[in-house]
This record gives structure tokens, sequence and C-alpha cells, in this order.
């Protein structure tokens, strides 16, 4: 997922970047003291008061492959994501295979041991032609079971690109006991910023997209019987971050080449219409 055009991202453990609150406080004298309570965030971006107490307990069990890169990011929402949730297991690489989660492992060893069995396990990405997804309701409701069921949600964070290498050298592995699932979206959307939503953090790259944390939530919501209330609290939580990170925002002026291309292009757009 690309950055914005029109901004960039302020460095928040830079020493030399100056910023102040709404009361006029500069906060360049606590930019590398980091929090020792539960966030371990930088203290003028704490999320301590936001994030619960006590891990939030499911009944899904949600594996997240996490991409190296993202770990140097300090817009990753996966970090704060595992402070969130008990059930939240993060594997760092760029793909999954036998023996990186015990818990895929035994979904992988139950599928080969009874092929017929219906295994509650999906993974999140939007689908293709050629690989179609399901709506994570529709997978829900197929299993016709009113009681709780103790799914496992696979998710890929990473980049837009990232995640499309990810899921592709992961799919021998996932394909032979997991269902593809998305939510919904439309890919001939422009995907939304930091400027259009309290939810986002980076720009995305179409219609739908959203943060591994926002896409957790949302699917938490779908899953759980009380996924109400496991959704509003990660989404107070992500929206934490986002206002602070609008604080940072630093503008640019426009780019006279770049409005120009984007000028040209509508007009030949209008032309050919």
């Amino acid at each position: 997922m690309e950055s914005d055009e029109l901004f960039t991202y302020i460095n928040l453990t830079d020493p030399t970047t100056n910023c102040t609150d709404g009361d006029g406080n500069n906060h360049h004298d606590t930019r590398r003291r980091i929090c020792i309570g539960r966030c371990s965030r930088p203290v003028n971006v704490c999320l301590c008061n936001t994030i619960p107490r006590e891990p939030l307990l499911t009944c899904t069990q949600i594996v997240i492959l996490h991409h190296p890169h993202e770990r140097r990011h300090k817009l990753a929402t996966v970090p704060v994501l595992a402070k969130c949730l008990e059930n939240c297991h993060v594997v760092i690489g760029r793909r999954l295979r036998y023996g990186d989660s015990p818990i895929l492992d035994s979904l992988h060893d139950a599928a080969g041991e009874n092929p017929n069995r219906s295994i509650d396990a999906a993974f999140l990405f939007p689908g293709t032609e050629n690989f179609p997804s399901k709506e994570i309701s529709e997978w829900k409701s197929s299993f016709n079971d009113a009681n709780p069921r103790n799914h496992v949600l696979i998710a890929f964070d990473g980049t837009w690109t990232h995640a499309k290498e990810m899921v592709r050298a992961s799919l021998p592995f996932l394909s032979k006991f997991a269902t593809q699932v998305c939510l919904a979206y439309d890919s001939e959307l422009d995907g939304g910023t930091i400027f259009s939503s309290d939810l986002i953090l980076r720009k995305e790259p179409f219609g739908g997209c959203m943060s591994t944390m926002e896409a957790i939530a949302r699917c938490l919501r779908v899953l759980e019987p009380n996924g109400v209330d496991i959704e509003s609290s990660l989404i107070e939580v992500l929206r934490a971050m986002v206002r602070f990170q609008a604080c940072f925002l630093k503008p640019m002026k426009p780019r006279t080449k770049l409005l120009k291309k984007v000028k040209e292009k509508d007009n030949n757009k209008d032309f050919r219409t």
C-alpha cells in the first residue's frame, strides 16, 4: 500500500521532528521515550488507555502471517492487535507452511486423516475469477449450526503486493484445509486515505481494502457470539491510532508535474467517452 501522494509521514522516533499538541506543548522531549505499559509505543502516541485492560477472549483462533518488512513499519497494526486479543497468533514470514503454527499443523493433519471432514478454517483475502472467495458471513452460515464454533481465521499482513505474494506462496499448504473468504470490496473503486476515513492509516489500493486490524474486527463481528462488542473495542483502538497519526501529517506542496499528468489523464478519458 503506497503512501498518499499529497503528504508524508513523520518519523515518530526522529528526535529532529517537532510536533505540538492542541495545548501547544512540545513533544520533542518525549519522542524517544517508550511507554512501559501495555502498548510499548512512544509515550506521545501511547494507547494504554484505549487497549483493553485484559486481552479479549474469542472462540476464534486468529493466525496472522506478518511480513518481515511490517515489523519495521511504525504504522503496522498487528503488534497492537496482538495485545488486544487473547487468541491472536503472529507468524513472521513470507509464507505459511507445515511447522510454522501448531494450530494450522493440526488442521492440516486432520484434513489428511479425513478429507471429507468440514474444517472450520478460513483465510482472508479477496478472490479472483480463477480463485473466487466466499463472503465471510456466507461461509459462517454454511455450517448451519446455531452453537458457537471454534473457527480459525488466517490473515496476511503486508503491503498489497506483499500480501498477494504471501497468499500465492501459502496456497499449497492452506488449500488442503482452509476456505478462502473475504469482506465486501470493489476493485473498481479507489482506496481511501487518512483524509477520507478515521480508520485508515495508509493509502489503500481499492475500495473495501482496510488495515489488518479493521479486517479482523469486521470478521470477528460475524464469527463471535459477542462480535459487536469485540469489533467496537478493536475499532476504538484503531481510531485512536489514526488520530495520533493525523497529528503528525506534514503537508507537502502540490507537485506541479503530477497534477499536470492527472489533468491530462482526465482530459483523455473525457475525450474517449
